[in-house]
């Protein structure tokens, strides 16, 4: 005889079962789509007749360089329309949350505390990270980061700025505070929430190499055990754009000046 599965237990399972795909569907038209591309651009570097660590990736170029108008309204439009997952996250999180910009922590209740944690998660995630890029780079795993291609014109630090916090809003509120929520609710375990999101994080940083992948996997994975104690993105979004904006003005300023870089 076939066990009579209880009306109540069904609609559990349905219900985590639409949870984990929604995730995938929010991942498929965000970050999970970039991490397809950026493994296929780690393909293409690894069959390349350069050696890996010969190669440079350009971040953060100018489009059109001899219409520098034009050049600033797609660099605007890089950065705002990556934002619209940012919506889809808390407009989808809000079907069951009446406030999910307030529930993920992603508000401005606690301005000095979260200022003070911010910077000090970059401290702590920085310093090593750029010794874990010069060292991946040293041994032939990761490939020179070009972070700022952008012309000396007017506008050049303040949309670097921009696309820091930009970077820091769409991967701090889609894949620690919507994922953890919506992986929370389907059921799973604060393990494995913790190490798929860092996997993920780390799989959209593949076209700068292996070390970016494992430095990018502690990054989340320091920051994901953050959110689970505090249950704050914005300390995760302070820390994050810190640590871009060092990464980008800072190269744009030092970069003509140094050789090691």
């Amino acid at each position: 005889m076939t066990p009579v599965v209880p009306a109540a237990s069904g609609r559990s399972v349905t219900r985590r079962q639409r949870l984990v795909t929604e995730t995938v569907l929010v991942l498929g038209v965000s970050l999970g789509a970039s991490a397809v591309w950026a493994l296929l651009s780690l393909i293409r570097k690894l069959t390349a007749p350069t050696p890996l660590a010969q190669q440079t990736t350009a971040m953060n170029t100018s489009r059109v360089p001899d219409r520098p108008w034009l050049d600033l309204a797609y660099q605007l439009a890089d950065i705002l329309l990556p934002l619209v997952p940012v919506l889809l996250a808390l407009f989808l999180l809000s079907q069951d949350l009446p406030r999910p910009h307030r529930a993920i922590g992603l508000d401005l209740a606690r301005p000095g505390r979260d200022t003070v944690a911010g910077l000090g998660l970059a401290a702590l995630i920085g310093l090593p990270g750029l010794a874990l890029y010069l060292g991946a780079r040293e041994l032939g795993v990761n490939t020179t980061i070009s972070a700022a291609g952008l012309p000396a014109i007017w506008w050049g630090i303040p949309v670097l700025v921009l696309a820091a916090v930009g970077n820091a809003l769409l991967e701090e509120v889609v894949m620690v505070g919507y994922l953890f929520t919506r992986w929370a609710q389907a059921g799973w375990s604060t393990v494995t929430i913790v190490v798929t999101s860092a996997l993920v994080r780390g799989s959209y940083h593949l076209y700068q190499g292996f070390g970016g992948f494992v430095g990018n996997v502690a990054m989340g994975l320091i920051l994901g055990l953050v959110y689970v104690r505090t249950k704050r993105v914005m300390p995760l979004v302070i820390a994050h754009t810190v640590l871009d904006v060092v990464a980008f003005v800072g190269y744009a300023l030092v970069a003509p000046h140094v050789s090691w870089l």
